[in-house]
């Protein structure tokens, strides 16, 4: 059902300061901010040969990433991203075999214009995975 991986999620305290380590130190190609007020972050986007890395940070007080940086004020993994063919039919599958889809269970659009879902951490090995229709 999952196909590549489509990226990892970085929750940082600082985009600025974490985007210059990707690009100047790391020499990576680092897209510009994007604000995504309906999941409450500005992210940015590393881009990689085979994957990506997508930095978060915080966008407003209500935030998860902003409850997730006081639990881990130095930042840190946040999420996986898989790629599905078909997020419905993926939802479906997941939610009969007994996963549990954060939200109302609705995909919504994400970073890259497409529909994404996530899946609470407790039934995928401690992890929040984030499933993106490609």
């Amino acid at each position: 059902m999952i196909g590549n991986l489509n990226h990892v999620a970085i929750a940082v305290p600082d985009l600025d300061a974490a985007t210059c380590q990707y690009r100047d130190r790391l020499g990576a190609r680092v897209s510009q901010p994007q604000a995504l007020p309906e999941h409450g972050v500005t992210v940015v986007f590393v881009e990689l040969g085979n994957t990506k890395v997508e930095l978060l940070e915080a966008l407003g007080d209500n935030s998860p990433i902003a409850s997730f940086l006081e639990k881990n004020p130095a930042g840190g993994m946040h999420h996986i991203c898989y790629e599905v063919q078909d997020i419905q039919s993926a939802r479906d599958r997941l939610v009969s075999s007994g996963a549990r889809v954060l939200g109302d269970g609705k995909p919504k659009i994400g970073a890259h214009g497409k529909p994404v879902l996530f899946l609470h951490p407790k039934d995928f090995c401690g992890t929040l995975v984030e499933l993106e229709q490609i």
